[in-house]
C-alpha cells in the first residue's frame, strides 16, 4: 500500500493526515474488486462462511464496502475520477443485486436475518450519495432498489441496534417515494429510549450490553438518520445530540496511547469502526472534543491496525484482530464481517477544509496525564496512566445476558469478552475455547476438589459504582463470588473479595494476560506472580489476604495479541464456608507500588497505602465503600447505598 509521506506538523502525534485516510479507503476498496461476482452485486471475499450462508456474506460484502465507498464518493461531492469509478461500480451493483432474475441478487429480506443489517448500509449511502448516485439512477433501477429494500417493511428484527437498521431503510424509503411504515421508524426510535441509561450510555437492548455497539450503533445511526430529509425538525435530534456530547466526554478516555481502542466487548474484528462515534461527534456538532484531538484518536485507530496486519499484504481485513484470529469472532460473522470498520470512515463525509481535518492534533487524555473515571451507566471503572500509555477498564456491570430468558438467554454460556474482571487497550482476554474452559485471567472462581471445571461469572449483580470503587456479584450453584475493584493511583487496582461456597473448593484470581508472538517471560514466588511481553506492561498479582501461592498459566493459539500468552494467578487454601480475600492486580510498565497493608475485620477490609490513604470495604449484605484521602489531598469520600 503505497501512503503519503507523513505530516508531523498539522498531526505531531500521529503523522496521518486526510491523504493517508483517502489511500487506505482506496486500498481496501480496490483490494476485494478481484473477488466481486460478475456485476458487482456480492464480493465474496476469502474466509469462514457465516452462520447465514455463501449468499448473504456475498451481499455483505457489497453492502459493508459500500459503506467506504459512500464515504469516499460523498467526501469527493461525487466530482473527481476516483468518485466516478466508485459510483459506477456500485451503481451496477445496485441493479444487478435488486434484480431477482440475476444470478447474483441478493437475498430476501425475513425476519430476524442478516439482510436486515446490511439493507440499512446501502440505505445510508444512497441517503449519503443522493445527488451522485441515486438520483443519476434509470427510473427502473430505482425501482428495483426501492422493490427490496421494501421487503423490510413489517418485518421483525432483534430488539437491539436491529432496530435502527428498519428505521434507517423505511426514513430513505420516506423520502424517496418508496413504500413505508411511519410507526415502524417512530418505533424503534422510541426503543432506544428503553434502553438509555443516562450520562451519554445506552444498553444494546434489554439487560447490561455496554460494548462498542453503544458508539458504533446507538449513538451512529440516531445521527446519521438526523441527516435524512424526514428527520428534519424532529425535536429528538437536539436529545440525540446532547447524549453524545455526554458519551464522547467518557469515551475519549478509552483509547491507548498507541492509537488502540479499549478491546472489550463482542465484534471486535471491526476494528476501526471504534473510531465511528468521534467522527460523528464532529458531523453533527455534538462533541466536547476539539476537533486536533478528535483526529488524533481516529488516526491513531487506523495506524494502529494498519501498522498491525489489518489490512494484511493482500489489502483484505480478515477475522479477527491484529492479523487472522477466528476465535475472536462470533458465529454471525463472515469473510465481509470486518468491513463493518468502514463505519470508521464515516469523517471523510466531512470537508477537506472542516478543522477536524486542518487543526493540529491534540493528545490523547492518557498522553496529558494520569486519570481514574467511574462511569456508574456500565458499571465501570477506567484508569489511564501517563507513563506507559495504558488503559484499563473494570468491569461491575457489563454481561451481555440476554433479558428477559425467552429472547436467548442460556446460563450455561458466557463470554470471555464481557465476564472478565478487568480489560485494557493493551491485553485481550484468552478467546481459544480450551483457555477459556480455564478462565484463568481477569476471573475469581473456585475450583473443585480434584479439578473440574471452575466456576463461572455470567450473569452480573451490581453492588456499586461511586468515587474509585466499583463491586458487583454472581453466583454459580451454591458458590457466591462478590468482587470489589478499588483504584489507586499508584497501585493499580486493589481487588477485594468475600467468597462463600461448599469446603473444599480453592479458590483462585488472575491478572491480564500478556501475549505476544514468543511465550511471555514469567515467574511466580509465594504471593507474588508476573508476566512481561517483550515490548508490553508486565501484568502482576499480588496476595494480600488469604491468598498463599502463585503461578502462571502459559497457553498457545488463545489470545488476540499474540500466538503465545501467559497469565499470573494466585490460588489460596481450599474454602471453608466464607472468607475474604485482597490482592494487588496491576497491568504497568513501571513496576507500581506493592507497599500497601491490609487487615480484615468482620465484614470490613481496610487497607492503608504507604501514602496514607485508607480504604474501607465492607461486602456482604450491608455494603460499604468509603476513602480518606492521604494527608493534605482533601475530604473523605463515601458510599452507603442506605444514606439516601
Amino acid at each position: 500500500m503505497d501512503l503519503p509521506a507523513e505530516d508531523r506538523t498539522r498531526s505531531p502525534y500521529t503523522g496521518w493526515t486526510r491523504a493517508h485516510w483517502e489511500a487506505m479507503a482506496d486500498h481496501l476498496l480496490e483490494s476485494v474488486v478481484p473477488f466481486a461476482v460478475p456485476g458487482f452485486a456480492q464480493f465474496r471475499l476469502p474466509g469462514r462462511t457465516s452462520w447465514a450462508g455463501v449468499e448473504s456474506d456475498g451481499f455483505e460484502g457489497f453492502a459493508r464496502t459500500f459503506l467506504l465507498a459512500g464515504a469516499r464518493i460523498a467526501g469527493e461531492r461525487g466530482q473527481t475520477p476516483r468518485a466516478r469509478t466508485l459510483i459506477e461500480r456500485y451503481a451496477e451493483g445496485l441493479a444487478a443485486g435488486t434484480d431477482p432474475r440475476h444470478r447474483y441478487a441478493w437475498p430476501p429480506i425475513e425476519d430476524y436475518s442478516q439482510p436486515i443489517v446490511e439493507a440499512a448500509s446501502v440505505a445510508l449511502m444512497l441517503a449519503e450519495t443522493r445527488p451522485w448516485l441515486w438520483d443519476r439512477l434509470g427510473h427502473d433501477t430505482q425501482r428495483s432498489v426501492h422493490r427490496w429494500l421494501e421487503q423490510i417493511v413489517g418485518k421483525r428484527p432483534w430488539p437491539c441496534n436491529w432496530l435502527l437498521f428498519q428505521v434507517i431503510v423505511e426514513q430513505f424509503l420516506a423520502d424517496t417515494g418508496g413504500r413505508f411504515r411511519q410507526k415502524e421508524i417512530d418505533g424503534g426510535l422510541d426503543a432506544i429510549e428503553d434502553w438509555y441509561r443516562g450520562g451519554g450510555w445506552y444498553s444494546d437492548g434489554a439487560g447490561q450490553h455496554y460494548d462498542h455497539y453503544t458508539g458504533w450503533a446507538m449513538h451512529l445511526y440516531p445521527l446519521l438518520w438526523a441527516r435524512m430529509p424526514g428527520a428534519a425538525g424532529s425535536d429528538r435530534v437536539a436529545r440525540y445530540r446532547e447524549r453524545l456530547h455526554a458519551f464522547l466526554d467518557d469515551f475519549r478516555l478509552m483509547f491507548g496511547a498507541d492509537g488502540a481502542p479499549m478491546h472489550q466487548g463482542r465484534s471486535l474484528t471491526y476494528r476501526y469502526a471504534a473510531a465511528a462515534a468521534l467522527w460523528t461527534g464532529a458531523l453533527a456538532d455534538a462533541t466536547p472534543l476539539p476537533p486536533g484531538e478528535t483526529r488524533r484518536l481516529a488516526s491513531g485507530t487506523l495506524r494502529y491496525f494498519a501498522d498491525r496486519g489489518a489490512p494484511d499484504e493482500a489489502g483484505l481485513l480478515r477475522l479477527g484482530y491484529h492479523g487472522q484470529f477466528l476465535p475472536i469472532t462470533q458465529p454471525y460473522s463472515g469473510p465481509a464481517s470486518p468491513y463493518w470498520a468502514a463505519k470508521g470512515f464515516v469523517g471523510l463525509l466531512l470537508p477537506a477544509d472542516h478543522p477536524v481535518w486542518t487543526a493540529t492534533e491534540e493528545p490523547a487524555a492518557v498522553e496529558r496525564g494520569d486519570f481514574t473515571r467511574t462511569l456508574p451507566a456500565p458499571g465501570w471503572l477506567l484508569h489511564g496512566t501517563r507513563a506507559d500509555g495504558v488503559v484499563r477498564l473494570y468491569n461491575h456491570g457489563s454481561d451481555h445476558i440476554k433479558v428477559p430468558a425467552e429472547l436467548g438467554d442460556d446460563p450455561e454460556r458466557d463470554d470471555p469478552h464481557y465476564a472478565k474482571i478487568g480489560y485494557s487497550t493493551h491485553t485481550a482476554p484468552e478467546t481459544e475455547a480450551r483457555a477459556w474452559e480455564a478462565d484463568v485471567d481477569g476471573h475469581t472462581g473456585l475450583v473443585p476438589p480434584g479439578g473440574g471445571a471452575v466456576t463461572r461469572r455470567r450473569r452480573i449483580h451490581r453492588i456499586g459504582c461511586a468515587d474509585r470503587f466499583a463491586a458487583s456479584y454472581y453466583t454459580d450453584g451454591d458458590v457466591r463470588v462478590e468482587t470489589a475493584s478499588v483504584l489507586h493511583r499508584d497501585a493499580g487496582e486493589l481487588r477485594i473479595e468475600r467468597i462463600t461456597g461448599p469446603a473444599g473448593w480453592m479458590p483462585r484470581t488472575g491478572g491480564f494476560a500478556i501475549a505476544g508472538a514468543e511465550t511471555p517471560a514469567g515467574r511466580a514466588h509465594e504471593r507474588t506472580a508476573e508476566v512481561t511481553g517483550p515490548d508490553g506492561p508486565t501484568s502482576r498479582v499480588v496476595g494480600l489476604l488469604g491468598w498463599s501461592a502463585a503461578g502462571v498459566q502459559r497457553m498457545s493459539g488463545a489470545n488476540a495479541f499474540g500466538n503465545r500468552s501467559a497469565t499470573p494467578y494466585l490460588t489460596a487454601a481450599p474454602l471453608a464456608g466464607t472468607a475474604y480475600f485482597a490482592a494487588l492486580v496491576t497491568l504497568s510498565t513501571g513496576r507500581p507500588g506493592a507497599d500497601v497493608r491490609v487487615t480484615h475485620d468482620g465484614d470490613e477490609v481496610v487497607a492503608v497505602f504507604a501514602d496514607g490513604e485508607e480504604i474501607r470495604v465492607r461486602l456482604g449484605d450491608a455494603p460499604r465503600y468509603s476513602r480518606r484521602p492521604p494527608p493534605g489531598g482533601g475530604p473523605s469520600i463515601t458510599w452507603d447505598p442506605t444514606v439516601p
